[in-house]
């Protein structure tokens, strides 16, 4: 037997030195704790148990002499097991480290999983003492070594970024171009077919749904359903071993930061949905994986009054106590490790609000906010939340400090409503378009704090959103009743697929109008993988559990998805050419450094600038946006002032066609049309000149731009 030697208590997790493995695992609560060590990933029981008889600042550590990466360990951990005063203590249950930078294998359902006796007259008063270690994946020592050769962080500035939001798995798994044995896993998104994919359609970041180890729900598993999205947490370190080619002893962690390398070669920034505000462990039914039976009063929130309980701001059973200190620097060290060692460029943070709440309010000044902002590492990223959750007053959409971003709801439900043809919609569509001024001014943020998105993975594809009045989620096992079923589209009067060869026109042009819209607002735009491709799920707006074709992008395109493709790839050019599109300022309204050239001006159908009347108006539903180039109010690198074509941008929600009065223009320069949804190849579009009217048609959107005459 090797001498053990007592280690240190930092780095938290286990840290191979070359010579051996430091073990340290946080646990204020805990009398005892157990390393166990597995020969092979198809040991049942450990092959060995080591005391740890090490504690030190609420720490306790143990250094193993002769261990290498690709060691299989876990946690057995003594104390109270008292639920009524939150503490859940069973040595019964392996467990995972929650510093673990790779996880072996997944959860394999069975009772053994739970702290308490299933069916037992007691519930979770009970204590069962069943042994959960064949049951749970196990830990894996990774080996940090890697060659980045010359890698960098792209540094996009987050005003000229286009994000567009994508699964690992599904994005790959139907893909002609990419190896069978590489679909649905790192190594496939990072393959040249894919690459060259993104390059093509100009978005700048992949923004990719959860890739920490995650949990598949046992109700899910036990209907042949999976957590496909993987918003169930349970290692913040490790890369999910499911989306790797050979992830047995650690190689997933090595796979994933050559993607990141990849896509770093190509100019394209990778951001990872993170979820810190809950694990997958559930309320207090939940299994005993980790935190719970780690130190449950540390790690969650629970009830005062009956700690028996937890609070619940995420809708999943728990939330993750962020007051405790060594929960937030476990998220802390989680955000440093993403960017230092994988090299990823930033984070959306899922149901954000949560990890903003002192006691109950969302606290702009929570410890949360506080550390990021001190921290020289993690406030140099992307930081984008997903300003809400679950729980009251959660809705913060606005409300995030300086350095964030937001996902912005008021945007996309704004333009749905635009689209479907809602009344009273234009003063709220021009802030949105605008860059939501009225959401992000008034404590120093720009125009990209916004994130503008009409569809993303949690609801409809953008095919469906114009084809469905109604969620189709059947296949979820849930009777059709989960899922959100508000702000759905116009869908010109028929439910689902059709042959009318008139509607599937409209549902088309709808489809162009929001992808339009999206390209050309001021912000950040965020599109969903596959809306480009004509992309549908059928109806169903909650595929979270569907691990199959439904979810996956089909990559056998018909001529409409064609069409679709290069409608955006080329707003998406239209977009990175000009800064008009993309400005880093708000607009201002007014007249820029002294002249009597105004950055924007809002116009009705007979070219007249809109009054206090048109914009109070519940039935104005045409309206347009003149952009003028020589107003940017922006400097280049080397100090000159920064010029663009002046754009006029039209949209008419009305089912009828409006003509629209086209302004004046500089002597010798006409307008030139670039975009019109009613003309999907957008071919031999024609020119006009000023005061010519231009025929709007029901239900569409064009964007003109400025140019000479004889260009």
């Amino acid at each position: 037997m090797a001498i053990l030697w007592p280690g240190k208590p930092y780095p938290l997790g286990a840290t191979w030195d070359g010579q051996g493995v430091n073990f340290a695992l946080f646990s204020e609560n805990a009398t005892q704790v157990e390393l166990c060590l597995f020969d092979s990933p198809d040991d049942l029981y450990e092959s060995r148990r080591i005391n740890m008889p090490e504690y030190t600042d609420l720490v306790w550590h143990v250094y193993v002499p002769g261990l290498q990466p690709g060691q299989l360990y876990g946690y057995r951990v003594h104390g109270p097991n008292e639920s009524q005063n939150g503490h859940r203590f069973n040595p019964s249950k392996l467990l995972i480290d929650p510093y673990a930078k790779a996880i072996n294998g997944v959860v394999r359902w069975h009772d053994a999983m739970f702290g308490y006796r299933i069916g037992h007259k007691d519930g979770d008063l009970s204590i069962d003492d069943l042994d959960s270690a064949p049951f749970v994946p196990k830990c894996v020592v990774a080996d940090p070594s890697f060659i980045w050769g010359d890698d960098r962080h792209p540094s996009i500035p987050l005003h000229d970024s286009i994000i567009y939001e994508v699964h690992v798995k599904g994005f790959t798994m139907q893909h002609p171009e990419v190896p069978e044995e590489l679909r649905g896993t790192y190594a496939g998104l990072a393959s040249p077919p894919v690459i060259e994919y993104f390059q093509s359609l100009g978005v700048t970041a992949v923004e990719l749904l959860p890739v920490h180890h995650h949990v598949d729900d046992r109700h899910l598993v036990e209907n042949d359903l999976t957590n496909y999205w993987g918003y169930n947490t349970i290692g913040f370190f490790a890369p999910d071993v499911r989306y790797s080619v050979n992830g047995s002893v650690g190689e997933q962690v090595r796979e994933f930061k050559s993607m990141v390398r990849a896509f770093h070669s190509a100019g394209i920034e990778v951001i990872l949905d993170v979820v810190y505000n809950h694990t997958g462990e559930g309320n207090h039914f939940g299994p005993t994986l980790s935190f719970r039976g780690i130190d449950n009063q540390s790690y969650y929130r629970l009830l005062p009054t009956d700690q028996r309980y937890y609070v619940d701001y995420t809708g999943t059973g728990n939330t993750l106590n962020v007051l405790h200190p060594r929960t937030l620097q476990l998220i802390m060290d989680s955000l440093r490790y993403w960017i230092t060692e994988m090299h990823v460029d930033g984070f959306r943070f899922d149901l954000a609000s949560a990890l903003a709440r002192q006691l109950h309010e969302v606290d702009q000044l929570s410890a949360f906010f506080t550390i990021i902002h001190q921290d020289p590492i993690i406030s140099q990223v992307k930081l984008i939340a997903e300003p809400w959750d679950v729980g009251p007053g959660g809705y913060q959409v606005g409300n995030f400090p300086v350095l964030w971003a937001e996902w912005n709801g008021k945007y996309r439900d704004t333009v749905r409503r635009y689209w479907k043809g809602d009344m009273s919609q234009v003063a709220e569509l021009a802030y949105r378009v605008a860059g939501s001024s009225d959401l992000y001014q008034h404590n120093g943020r720009r125009p990209y704090a916004s994130i503008n998105f009409v569809t993303a993975h949690d609801g409809f594809t953008m095919r469906d959103l114009v084809s469905y009045n109604e969620k189709h989620n059947w296949a979820n096992c849930e009777d059709n009743r989960d899922g959100d079923n508000h702000n759905n589209s116009w869908n010109h009067g028929t439910e689902g697929p059709t042959n009318d060869p008139e509607i599937n026109k409209l549902r088309a042009r709808q489809q162009r109008n929001f992808m339009a819209t999206l390209l050309l607002s001021q912000g950040v735009p965020m599109i969903l993988a596959g809306d480009e491709l004509n992309r549908t799920q059928q109806g169903n707006n909650n595929t979270y559990c569907q691990d199959n074709e439904l979810s996956w992008i089909n990559w056998e395109l018909d001529d409409q998805a064609h069409e679709l493709l290069e409608f955006t790839r080329k707003l998406i050019q239209i977009r990175r050419e000009h800064p008009i599109l993309h400005r880093p300022k708000f607009f201002q309204g007014r007249s820029i450094h002294g002249s009597d050239v105004r950055d924007v001006i809002w116009l009705r159908p007979d070219g007249r600038e809109m009054d206090d009347e048109e914009w109070n108006n519940g039935l104005v539903r045409c309206i347009g946006m003149l952009l003028n180039g020589e107003a940017l109010d922006e400097w280049d690198e080397r100090g000159r002032i920064i010029r663009d074509k002046t754009m006029l941008l039209l949209m008419n929600a009305y089912h009828e066609a409006i003509s629209f009065k086209l302004p004046s223009v500089k002597r010798g320069q006409i307008w030139e049309t670039l975009i019109d949804t009613t003309e999907p190849n957008g071919k031999d579009l024609p020119t006009w000149r000023p005061s010519q009217k231009y025929k709007l048609h029901g239900r569409s959107l064009a964007l003109l731009r400025q140019k000479p005459k004889d260009d």
